[in-house]
């Protein structure tokens, strides 16, 4: 049996850079002179980062590209060049392999609503023609034809059009962006969970380096305003107000601020060994949720928000007594500041009077929301680096005797003996999730040897595998996993013309033509998206409307998982995680979006000049009956609008309708997002953060959006895709979502859990030279990584599910580093080789998913199964090299009495992202 590796779970994590982008702030001193100086007069400056420059050059960025870059992506680079230049002592470098990037957003990016409105603006271009040739508005076809031709050129001209814009446009394409510009290697991934965004960016960061997969992570998180959707969608929940008043009792919301920040965070032990300057290092990290069905709503539970705040002090073993500072949440949303002060007083009550300073930085920056607890832990570090405690602009009574505001900074005085300085910072989402880190300053005279002395988020051992103790998947015509595995068998793909409810073929379909507003196929899988919850649950017709496909295929997937678990099953008790990959921008939202900015195409109309022969009046009256016919998504009317289309939500409905303490994540590593799902949930469970995890993906890319702009860059297949053939030419967009349960395998032991596999290895890389190209080098390291982490050797696994996109020269590619990781004369027999992609296209954030429920499948039912469409393997590939061989046909995985089945899975993502799994047949006790 593996035994856990020997990682200090609880060793200081080091804060070794800074940067600040704020509405006139660039910059760690800026900030800091911004949180402890007067504020100039209302009006002085708008609250905004409009007028931020970024010198595009610098970034190696190529002009092809450039148009189809996010503003978000901009200011994140920005971020990463000023945090990592804040971070240089001499001419030291990151070790460049063991460097994570980690990315954390909300709600839509400028190019995604602009291309989600381009895509739509079809649509309109159709009624306007239908409307223009009616006989009141002169009736001539031609004359329609033609304004429509005009309104579809100007859309493209005044939104931005480019062949890479469903690249550019993924949140992912950030930290990617990030990691090629500054040639960093290690992981990759953007997440979102609301305004806990910030904090569980940090969690997975602190994993990653106590586990020791990482040398140093550098966080990078932000929030603009990037249309009117985020605003109006908080305004519906009730939330917005004029002016954030963070412990004010009566306080009706928060004004929605904008920022983005970073931070470089390394181990204390290396930070010393590197001679870094140190602003305070981060002791203890506690998230927790309150999993309430209904409405996403913060918490008011002073008893789990005092729970969560105990956790953080007892992880590295700090009273309460020791604190002299906390940031607080101060959302200004009354009854959650109430809660949040109660739960304060709960756990410092043994405090002297007035000993602790409470603040909260939402007085000066607003509401940064995805940035917001980055901001409070920047403003907590700096406060420890600089020994001075910050004011309030609105001081206000502390919660309890304990605590007190300050109107004036003031010297941070501490007793001779009493230990080094503390600070806490508290957090919380809408969504339920509740976050509390201990902060402590860095005083290199008076650290402990410990600290200082260097490392001897070891013992030569893999670590203990992770149980996959339930599953469940929804593909195209396939409802549960168990029709996925019977399409499988069936050697027949499941991919063909799709329905005109998804493809409009009159607007959106032009075969054998590129174009940036039409598709040159219409062949996908798409699933049917259920028309009810799961049963046992109580979903309003309302708020099941109200929910994105995405998420509404995800809960019944989540369904499946628990009832196939069965009710002897033990319950999920104590702190978990939901973890799912998901594009960080769903359809829902955008289309609500392009319903808030249909003003823009109406000012298009108005340029038209087949329009010039319409006097104002006609013209008014054509542009409401256009609107009335072209039906735009809803605007947010209602409390539950919002929570549809957050890509966190995905994940929050699951942990909020089942009632888990389990925190909800959207996690985006473009087509790698599910094993990036799995890496951070795996993570989790080894630090031993949770106790079990729900991990996995999905996407919907059947729809014309995607359609379109994945066929303006040539990725789609012209007839439908198939892996490794030498007729590849691209792939077949698919629906798809598959969930996972994960414990520890003791845990599932203890538990009496059914463990269908053993999850042994995951590693992960970004190859830091292309957005789009497949690099064998960034594909290695990743595979590599996860057989340091198995316990046995590439001669050992039989089966490899690949990522096998369909294009000749990704196929290549893989096979190549295939070739050089999997390779040997130790091979019993020819390493089997298939993808899911063949039977259900390619599910984009879904696709690692498929591919471990793939292969999952055959570990369990000991079949190898077929690959669908392959008529002639490229020579190409030369399989020989491994041996490797790709069947056309099932057969059965022949295995040696007591020898476990082991497989492996790939999954490889735009912008370099690389993630491989090994999972290996687990042959004692339940299946």
């Amino acid at each position: 049996m593996h035994t856990e590796l020997d990682a200090p779970h609880d060793e200081p994590v080091a804060i070794v850079g800074i940067a600040a982008l704020y509405p006139g702030v660039r910059g760690a001193g800026a900030y800091w002179r911004h949180l402890t100086e007067p504020l100039p007069p209302p009006g002085a400056a708008a609250p905004s980062l409009a007028d931020v420059e970024v010198d595009v050059a610098q970034f190696g960025i190529p002009p092809a590209q450039a148009g189809a870059l996010t503003r978000m992506q901009l200011l994140m680079l920005e971020a990463a060049r000023e945090c990592l230049e804040d971070a240089k002592a001499g001419d030291r470098t990151l070790q460049a392999e063991r460097t994570d990037v980690v990315a954390g957003v909300c709600a839509g990016l400028d190019r995604q609503y602009a291309n989600a409105l381009r895509v739509e603006g079809s649509r309109y271009a159709r009624e306007l023609e239908r409307a223009l040739a009616a006989p009141e508005f002169g009736g001539s076809a031609r004359t329609a034809a033609q304004a429509a031709d005009e309104l579809r050129t100007a859309l493209v001209r005044r939104l931005g059009a480019s062949p890479h814009d469903r690249v550019g446009e993924m949140a992912s394409t950030i930290p990617a962006r990030i990691a090629g510009a500054f040639k960093l290697r290690g992981r990759t991934l953007a997440l979102e969970s609301a305004d806990a965004t910030s904090f569980l960016a940090l969690a997975h960061a602190l994993d990653s380096l106590r586990s020791h997969l990482s040398e140093a992570v550098l966080v990078v998180t932000g929030q603009r305003e990037e249309g009117p959707f985020l605003r109006a969608a908080l305004t519906a929940k009730g939330l917005v107000a004029d002016r954030t008043r963070p412990f004010a009792a009566d306080g009706g919301g928060f004004a929605l601020g904008e920022g983005v920040g970073a931070l470089l965070l390394k181990r204390l032990s290396s930070a010393v060994r590197d001679g870094d300057r140190v602003y305070a290092t981060v002791r203890g990290c506690a998230v927790r949720h309150e999993g309430r069905p209904g409405v996403f709503r913060y918490s008011t539970s002073v008893e789990r928000r005092a729970g969560t705040a105990r956790a953080a002090l007892d992880a590295c073993g700090a009273a309460p007594e020791s604190v002299g500072y906390v940031e607080c949440g101060g959302y200004g949303v009354a009854h959650e500041t109430r809660a949040e002060l109660d739960a304060l007083e709960a756990v410092y009550a043994g405090c002297r009077p007035g000993s602790v300073v409470v603040g909260s930085v939402r007085d000066r920056l607003g509401h940064t929301f995805a940035n917001a607890g980055l901001a409070s832990v920047t403003k907590a570090a700096l406060a420890l680096y600089h020994r001075r405690l910050p004011a309030q602009l609105d001081p206000a009574p502390g919660p309890g005797p304990a605590f007190r505001t300050l109107r004036e900074p003031l010297k941070w005085h501490q007793e001779a003996g009493a230990g080094p300085r503390r600070a806490a910072v508290s957090g919380a989402s809408l969504t339920g999730t509740l976050c509390h880190l201990v902060l402590e300053e860095h005083d290199p005279e008076t650290a402990g040897p410990a600290a200082e002395r260097p490392r001897a988020a070891r013992a030569s051992v893999a670590p203990e595998p992770i149980a996959i103790v339930g599953y469940g998947g929804r593909f195209g015509n396939a409802p549960d996993a168990d029709a996925f595995w019977a399409a499988m068998l069936t050697g027949e793909d499941r991919i063909g013309p799709l329905p005109e409810s998804l493809l409009d073929r009159e607007l959106y379909y032009e075969p054998g033509k590129l174009s940036l507003t039409r598709s040159y196929t219409d062949q996908g899988s798409p699933l049917e998206v259920p028309a009810a919850p799961p049963e046992g649950l109580r979903i309003p017709p309302r708020r099941w409307a109200a929910m994105d496909a995405a998420q509404r295929v995800a809960l019944s997937v989540a369904g499946e998982l628990m009832a196939r678990r069965g009710p002897s099953a033990p319950a999920l008790r104590g702190p978990g995680l939901v973890a799912t990959g998901t594009n960080l921008s769903l359809t829902r939202e955008r289309r609500a979006a392009a319903g808030l900015t249909l003003g823009e195409v109406e000012s298009a109309v108005g340029g038209l000049s087949a329009l010039g022969r319409l006097d104002a009046t006609e013209t008014a009256t054509l542009l409401d009956l256009v609107r009335e016919r072209y039906a735009a998504g809803p605007a947010p009317r209602a409390p539950e609008d919002l929570d549809g289309s957050l890509a966190g939500g995905v994940a929050a409905v699951i942990a909020n309708e089942y009632g888990l303490d389990a925190v909800p994540l959207g996690i985006e590593a473009a087509c790698a997002s599910s094993l990036a799902a799995l890496d951070v949930a795996v993570g989790r469970l080894r630090s031993g953060s949770v106790d079990y995890a729900l991990a996995g993906g999905v996407e919907l890319p059947c729809n014309a959006r995607d359609m379109v702009l994945c066929s303006a860059l040539g990725l789609l297949s012209h007839g439908r895709i198939t892996p490794f053939d030498t007729a590849a030419d691209g792939f077949t967009p698919g629906d798809g979502c598959a969930l996972f349960l994960l414990k520890r395998y003791a845990d599932a032991r203890r538990d009496g859990d059914a463990i269908h596999g053993l999850l042994c290895g995951i590693g992960a890389s970004n190859d830091a030279k292309s957005l789009i190209a497949p690099d064998v080098d960034g594909q290695v390291r990743a595979m590599r990584q996860a057989f340091g982490q198995a316990g046995f050797d590439p001669a050992d696994v039989g089966y490899l599910e690949a990522h096998g996109t369909g294009t000749r020269v990704g196929d290549r590619v893989e096979i190549a580093a295939v070739a050089r990781v999997y390779a040997s004369p130790h091979r019993r027999r020819p390493l089997e080789i298939g993808s899911a992609k063949s039977f259900f296209g390619h599910t984009f954030a879904a696709a690692g998913g498929a591919g471990l429920l793939r292969a999952l499948h055959a570990l369990r039912t000991g079949v190898l199964p077929a690959n669908a469409g392959l008529t002639t393997v490229s020579p190409e590939l030369d399989l020989d090299r491994v041996p490797a061989r790709v069947s056309t046909a099932t057969g059965p995985w022949e295995s040696a009495p007591g020898r476990p089945r082991r497989a492996g899975v790939s999954s490889f993502g735009t912008g370099g992202i690389n993630y491989h799994v090994l999972i290996e047949e687990h042959l004692d006790g339940p299946r």
